[in-house]
């Protein structure tokens, strides 16, 4: 590629991002520490999503200081709904190597940021050109696909070669100045223009003169992408516990899916009244009424739950058991609860509308 030609991707580029541009509370007086917070947020997470998560965020862990001493089941609380937990622990885990090594201050070295808990090359390239000004790429799928469709690389962008090549043709036409705004730029035009699902809005491309796939007719067809493989399926009977004003819950383990995240009891496979009527009678409970509640599924990245569950008044507990009991608002506030049973923890905020159902 010519010196013209970059310059002439550069400008268009940057002028279509000054002209269309997303407000996004991350963008608005932008620190390192925004940046961060906002980029591991957005990662397999919409941006109308995240807006909200951000901003409640911001106000109750405004600093790394803050973020470093915050209890682990306060800051799941605050990612709750947000799904893949792993990233908020990655946060807590990165801020207290921050406070102890970096005096509680990012780095600006793409390197040094690599190093933090959480923190891969994509996260880093886009903090350190984004609030540092560094020449460094920032390579995400919107990147990788738009530029998969400009040159016509009929690559699966899942190979390691592929990416690497991409990554090279970002970085030849990095601007000197305004790298961050260069990469949002590609950010928003992934996310806006050069979309992943449906046709291109190659008539309105600020790039679409520069783009082989467009000028060929099959930009629809890139980028060549493996397709993920099939999930496994587990089924799940729940339990919707209710003694007094109060609902059993049980920590997950500390490792594995989901860890030390909130649950209500659960077996796995789907159980029959009278298997239900059996365990509760073996977990030391003397029940009452019982009603089958709706089915529900959750998608994990390489696992589906199929869930089906119950509401059971539980009239005695005969013995200790590992459950904590919570009221409807401590549920709401204090123990996260992962997406995966959001069919049922509404149930329980909504119990009084149900009652009389139960049998």
């Amino acid at each position: 590629m010519n010196k013209d030609y970059i310059h002439e991707f550069q400008n268009k580029l940057l002028d279509w991002y000054d002209e269309n541009r997303r407000i996004l509370p991350w963008r608005e007086e932008p620190s390192a520490y925004k940046v961060w917070i906002s980029e591991i947020m957005l990662q397999q997470t919409r941006v109308d999503t995240v807006i909200p998560y951000f901003l409640k965020f911001m106000e109750d862990i405004p600093s790394i200081f803050t973020l470093a001493n915050i209890s682990e089941d306060k800051l799941l609380k605050l990612w709750e709904g947000l799904g893949y937990y792993s990233r908020a622990k990655n946060l807590k885990k990165a801020a207290q190597v921050l406070l102890e090594e970096y005096n509680g201050q990012m780095p600006s070295d793409k390197k040094d940021l690599q190093s933090l808990p959480g923190i891969g090359p994509y996260t880093s390239g886009a903090i350190a050109s984004i609030a540092f000004g560094q020449k460094e790429p920032a390579m995400d799928g919107n990147v990788l696909r738009i530029v998969s469709r400009i040159t016509v690389n009929t690559g699966d962008i899942k190979n390691r070669k592929v990416k690497a090549d991409i990554e090279q043709i970002v970085i030849d036409v990095l601007p000197e100045n305004r790298v961050g705004d260069f990469n949002q730029a590609l950010m928003d035009l992934g996310a806006t223009i050069c979309i992943p699902n449906g046709a291109p809005k190659c008539s309105i491309c600020p790039l679409s003169g520069f783009c082989e796939g467009h000028n060929k007719g099959i930009a629809e067809t890139l980028p060549v992408k493996t397709a993920k493989k099939k999930r496994n399926i587990e089924k799940k009977t729940i339990f919707v516990l209710n003694y007094g004003d109060q609902f059993a819950l049980k920590r997950r383990p500390n490792k594995g899916l989901l860890s030390k995240l909130w649950e209500y009891p659960n077996v796995d496979g789907f159980a029959t009244e009278k298997d239900v009527r059996l365990l509760m009678k073996s977990w030391g409970f003397l029940t009452g009424s019982l009603l089958e509640l709706n089915n529900s599924k959750h998608l994990f990245s390489h696992i589906e739950w199929h869930m089906k569950a119950y509401y059971i008044k539980v009239e005695a507990v005969q013995r200790d058991n590992d459950f904590v009991w919570a009221s409807k608002k401590e549920i709401k506030e204090k123990y996260s609860i992962p997406t995966a049973f959001k069919e049922y923890t509404k149930w329980v905020q909504h119990l009084e509308e149900h009652q009389g159902q139960a049998i």
